[in-house]
């Protein structure tokens, strides 16, 4: 059964930790992120035949008025809201916590404290998009210093793009195969001249579109499963081949919409998938995913730097940064910030960290530990960072100030 979105990850949880993941991911709607409530009929807990939870509210919200029937967001299977019934377990949960701890009946977000960290340096400071808005969404990625924001997503047009306020401007890249249409994208990125490429692993090709959404370009050379994408100053594409095991950088001709060059950069990568290129060195950081014989399967990964030659810089994994810290860090996505500092994600405990510069050795600084479910993009912007927050789908702003974005 496919695991909704925010599920708990297992691990060595304290009393108090289990207590926080049973009111995050069992006990709040999964769409609406409303708690689950007995006593408020529209936010009763009610079963999907698929198996999956949402509340009374959400169901009637997503169901079609005449058929009676909704696609379930988690699983996508088609059902009947004359099949749902009220999910008593949770209910019961609900009532034996709240007797239990009623000083906890609010559910925290993940945060610093449940880590034992003293500080986070950034502040949530906008929160904009939504379930129907966004999708399941995967790739986050800035329109220059405009600071346009692009999502692709799950919905019926893939990519979409928003104001730096959150005004959502556009949408394009109509779901399907065909030509300039999407199927299942993974990735996105925007070169320096505003270029919009997307990497589609349900076709198995790498698309390209202006800012307005036109079709200008598909590769689907040598690529297996394309999977992460970024773009150098230069406006060359790097592209994350998770089954080939490559990095690939492909030069365009984007006016004429022609490919001028298409080599493997690097070919020893173990399951790469996050790829980021910093602007300010043309270094390049890949983040793999060992098999389960090198590691356990899901609990480690590895993030190599290369220069912009693509010589190896410097590699780190997530059992080396553990050892280094009094968390357990799993590594799911890496960014540069603006000042050429490593930054990455750790989608399970909803934090990002600061690595500083990864050739000096690593320096674990926490930067957002608060509002964060399964964050799964980041971005910079300006004095901020941008983070796409694929648990409630939503795009979310920190900055050292809890105000507005400044250049």
């Amino acid at each position: 059964m496919a695991k909704s979105p925010g599920s708990p990850s297992r691990g060595n949880l304290s009393p108090e930790g289990i207590l926080r993941e049973i009111q995050i991911n069992l006990l709040e709607c999964k769409v609406c992120f409303e708690k689950f409530s007995t006593q408020q009929r529209e936010h009763r807990p009610q079963n999907l035949s698929c198996g999956h939870v949402l509340c009374l509210e959400c169901i009637t919200a997503l169901s079609h008025p005449l058929l009676r029937k909704l696609e379930c967001p988690f699983c996508r299977q088609l059902c009947s809201v004359d099949g749902t019934s009220h999910c008593q377990v949770l209910s019961d949960l609900q009532e034996l916590l709240l007797s239990w701890s009623p000083t906890s009946s609010a559910p925290p977000h993940r945060a610093k404290g449940g880590l034992g960290l003293a500080s986070t340096s950034l502040h949530l400071c906008t929160t904009f998009g939504g379930w129907g808005t966004l999708i399941n969404p995967t790739g986050i990625a800035v329109l220059g210093s405009s600071g346009t924001i692009v999502v692709v997503h799950d919905g019926e047009k893939r990519v979409v793009v928003f104001s730096p306020q959150g005004k959502k401007l556009h949408s394009f890249g109509q779901r399907g195969r065909a030509s300039g249409e999407i199927c299942y994208p993974v990735d996105v990125a925007v070169t320096p001249c505003g270029y919009v490429v997307v990497t589609d692993a349900g076709n198995k090709a790498v698309k390209l579109f202006t800012s307005r959404g036109s079709h200008v370009l598909t590769v689907k050379k040598s690529f297996q499963m394309p999977w992460g994408v970024d773009t150098d100053s230069c406006g060359h594409i790097l592209v994350s081949d998770v089954q080939a095991g490559t990095l690939s950088q492909v030069k365009v001709d984007f006016a004429h919409g022609l490919i001028l060059e298409h080599l493997t950069a690097i070919s020893d990568l173990q399951h790469p998938k996050a790829v980021a290129c910093c602007r300010v060195t043309g270094n390049t950081a890949v983040m793999e995913h060992p098999p389960g014989d090198t590691y356990p399967p899901g609990r480690h990964t590895r993030l190599r730097v290369f220069t912009k030659d693509f010589q190896l810089l410097c590699q780190t994994d997530s059992f080396s940064l553990t050892l280094q810290s009094t968390v357990r860090l799993n590594m799911s996505v890496v960014a540069f910030d603006r000042d050429g500092d490593v930054t990455v994600i750790d989608s399970n405990q909803g934090m990002i960290w600061s690595l500083g510069k990864l050739q000096n050795g690593p320096a674990l600084t926490p930067l957002v530990g608060d509002h964060l479910i399964r964050p799964v993009g980041l971005v910079s912007l300006n004095n901020a960072v941008v983070v796409l927050d694929s648990g409630d789908h939503t795009v979310k702003i920190y900055s050292a100030k809890s105000d507005a974005i400044g250049p």
